[in-house]
């Protein structure tokens, strides 16, 4: 798992807020104008979203978001799907859902 974009995330979430995939990917040195570069930040944040998930905790990875239409991407949905927490085709009820559950669980940590 990358630490520091863990991190990050735990940082942002316990301020209830949200952070784009170009804000992050430089902790990873990635660039978000390089394909692969898109595919492994996915991956990054699915390593995080699933260890949280063992855990018992929400999506961690639900406060990474577009710039252009402020949702996850398609693999956030995907991997909720995998882990059996969404079977539904409201995209944007679930993220709602999944970003005051991890609002509020980190607002406590």
């Amino acid at each position: 798992m990358h630490q520091a974009i863990y991190e990050r995330l735990k940082s942002v979430a316990r301020a209830g807020a949200y952070v784009t995939y170009t804000d992050i990917a430089p902790l990873a040195g990635l660039d978000m104008s390089n394909p692969d570069d898109r595919n492994k930040i996915g991956e990054l944040l699915g390593e995080i979203s699933i260890h949280e998930h063992q855990q018992g905790h929400p999506l961690l990875s639900v406060i990474v978001i577009h710039r252009e239409n402020n949702i996850p991407g398609h693999g956030f949905f995907q991997l909720a799907r995998e882990l059996n927490l969404y079977s539904g085709r409201d995209d944007l009820l679930f993220f709602i859902q999944e970003f005051e559950r991890v609002r509020h669980f980190w607002r406590n940590q």
